[in-house]
């Protein structure tokens, strides 16, 4: 008997942009959309088009690089915001519009200042006019998991009979518990008249460390759309992890009945795509992606893995793409092969002189760095992009004194827009040191909120990664630098930051807008 299919809806582009820092750009997130392409995700969340000018093109240009996923862009349920998510996801095959309404009694009577019957009301006049664009049609109740039961009931039934063909239950805050999820879910769709003509989802937050559970729970009872993100990536402790979510349904196969499309073997690929852009390294044990995933310290273990492999281990470490970063090139490929493993990843570049920049990057690493790993392709196209954008500051020369017993001193030399200024910093260590000088000339009054180093491969040869988070005036800003030597890579992140902040803002952090 064929099993159901089990819809994987990410919203990495979206739910996920929402973490603190974890802003990506429209050529960022058209990395990230094919990678998700590749992964064979069913529904990719895009953005939320009516936010801002940059939101709308980043959806747009999704839209237009991705013709195998279903594209979506959220809406709320307002004219003006389903205008624009049609128009943004205009050009792509398979286009959803996905709106919502708050329908929690918490919500209703503090945060919209609506009668419950006003918001059925806007419920279905949002529905009828996405569906003047688009056959495809999701509905959300924002902060389901705090809402009464029967008026969910009343209005699922409702939208359903506007056109949605997609009903999502979001677990908004992380409240419930797996148990009421699946008992909550199963009473819906006895409750519902029309349950069957729609497909019902549900998106869980992490606030409780449940969110994979709940999903879980939810499809157990009846749910056949999981919205997810990579690497549990979102606001507060993040949403359902995808990789954690599908690995779980096809370990599990004999308890949970359902299948994905999902191609497991690009997940750890595309974890490690997500951190690089957005800074946000993954923990050495998280599930699924972690660098310890499937290491074994235990001589117990050891033994019991080298006589049979299942004795400790439930799933293989190639299905999920651990295999697959294998070191590919060195000094003496090419320029074809170079290209060749950049396709293979999904990277696409703008043209000839942009490959060109790029192989001559890859010669330079490759010089300093015996193998280069997909991981350092990954970066080192992260820093092109990087140095190609608003840059009032950019990284001339560096030298740091670093001694036991004596304070270290970085002397620093930085082009600011178009001159050259030099500088001087002494510090608790090097890094202080070049961030004091740094400070010094730019006079920024950002705090520094995170620094975080994250090796990208391994070896003493590897390449750091650092992250530099920002804040000034609730403008939070990530700040990315890659090289052999950490602390130059440091003083790439941080100037990196400053230069984001400098930056026009032409969009509205996601985390300001509306979301479920």
């Amino acid at each position: 008997m064929a099993k159901d299919q089990l819809i994987i809806f990410d919203t990495t582009l979206r739910d996920g942009e929402q973490s603190p820092g974890a802003s990506m750009t429209r050529d960022e997130k058209v990395r990230i959309a094919k990678a998700l392409e590749r992964l064979k995700v069913d529904v990719i969340e895009a953005g939320f088009a009516v936010a801002s000018p940059g939101d709308f093109e980043a959806v747009n240009a999704v839209a237009k690089a991705v013709t195998e996923s279903t594209i979506c862009s959220l809406a709320r349920a307002l004219d003006k915001d389903i205008e624009a998510a049609a128009a943004a996801i205009a050009p792509a095959p398979r286009r959803r519009i996905h709106t919502f309404i708050a329908t929690s009694p918490i919500h209703m009577q503090h945060k919209l200042k609506m009668e419950p019957e006003a918001v059925i009301e806007q419920a279905v006049r949002a529905v009828k006019k996405a569906r003047q664009y688009t056959d495809d049609v999701e509905f959300s109740a924002e902060d389901a998991g705090r809402s009464d039961i029967d008026f969910l009931a009343r209005v699922f039934e409702a939208v359903i009979d506007a056109g949605a063909t997609t009903c999502n239950f979001p677990d908004t805050v992380g409240y419930n518990l797996p148990f009421q999820i699946e008992e909550t879910i199963r009473e819906l769709l006895t409750k519902i008249p029309n349950a069957d003509k729609a497909i019902f989802s549900v998106h869980c937050h992490n606030d409780l460390g449940l969110a994979v559970a709940n999903s879980l729970a939810a499809v157990r009872a009846g749910c056949r759309q999981i919205e997810c993100t990579i690497n549990g990536l979102g606001e507060r402790a993040g949403n359902t992890s995808l990789e954690e979510v599908v690995m779980a349904i096809r370990t599990r196969a004999d308890i949970v009945d359902v299948e994905t499309h999902i191609d497991a073997t690009h997940i750890v690929p595309t974890s490690r795509l997500v951190s690089s852009i957005t800074g946000f390294p993954v923990q050495p044990n998280k599930a699924i992606v972690g660098a310890n995933a499937f290491a074994h310290e235990s001589g117990i273990h050891q033994d019991g893995v080298l006589k049979h492999r299942e004795t400790y281990e439930i799933m293989r470490a190639e299905d999920v793409g651990w295999n697959t970063n294998k070191m590919v090139l060195g000094k003496h490929s090419g320029r074809a092969a170079f290209k060749s493993r950049l396709d293979e990843l999904g990277i696409i570049l703008a043209d000839d002189e942009a490959l060109n920049d790029a192989f001559v990057r890859f010669k330079d690493l490759a010089d300093r760095k015996h193998e280069i790993f997909d991981e350092d392709l990954h970066a080192l196209l992260n820093a092109q992009q990087i140095e190609s954008e608003f840059a009032r500051y950019d990284l001339a020369d560096l030298n740091v004194t670093s001694k036991l017993g004596i304070a270290p001193i970085a002397h620093i030399t930085l082009n600011v827009d178009g001159h050259r200024v030099e500088a001087e910093g002494h510090g608790d260590g090097p890094v202080d040191a070049v961030y004091k000088a740094i400070e010094s000339v730019a006079k920024s009054g950002a705090d520094l909120q995170l620094y975080s180093v994250n090796a990208i491969t391994t070896g003493t040869d590897s390449q750091g990664e650092v992250t530099v988070r920002l804040e000034r005036s609730g403008r939070i800003v990530n700040g990315l630098g890659a090289d052999t030597d950490i602390v130059v890579a440091s003083a790439k992140a941080y100037l990196h930051a400053l230069n984001l902040m400098e930056r026009p803002l032409d969009r509205q952090h996601p985390q300001k807008s509306e979301g479920i």
